[in-house]
């Protein structure tokens, strides 16, 4: 599949709880070098911000990630990493301008993980991973994974594993 003329690599993963959804977070923070960026798609209570809690805490950041929707992005920070977790619930493409991307993308030890990213989209660079949270039965969901570049390829094939 193509999108924009580029190649899409796909992936799907499930988990049954929010302890495999944190783990999952985990084995993949283990592949993070900076400058990646992850857009996380799903209904409330899918398991989005479940993954970001994962993420943060098995790279050692002060703070426990929390759902943004009320500050739009929070940043958690160490000696190595930088996280932005940003959640944009509610709000449309012209009311995300003066959230800082530029300063984001220039940095190095950035990650920027966005919930609800559709007003973001057309600012952000095209290689990104995105993930698609679904609500099955009970506790399960489905993850579908896209990657939009060679750094997000490294992010699915970190997910696939």
């Amino acid at each position: 599949m193509y999108q924009n003329g580029k190649v899409m690599k796909k992936g799907l993963l499930k988990t049954s709880s929010c302890e495999q959804t944190q783990a999952l977070a985990a084995r993949f923070a283990k592949s993070l070098r900076g400058g990646e960026i992850v857009f996380l798609r799903g209904p409330i209570g899918a398991g989005k911000t479940v993954f970001v809690k994962g993420i943060a805490k098995a790279l050692g950041l002060k703070g426990s990630p929390t759902s943004a929707s009320f500050s739009l992005m929070k940043e958690y920070k160490n000696k190595k990493f930088r996280l932005f977790h940003i959640d944009l619930f509610r709000l449309e493409e012209n009311e995300v301008f003066n959230l800082g991307f530029e300063e984001m993308l220039e940095d190095e030890k950035a990650i920027i993980l966005a919930e609800w990213p559709d007003p973001i989209r057309h600012l952000l660079p095209q290689d990104r991973l995105e993930m698609n949270f679904i609500l099955k039965e009970g506790d399960n969901r489905e993850i579908e994974l896209s990657s939009l570049g060679p750094v997000s390829d490294i992010c699915l094939e970190a997910l696939c594993r």
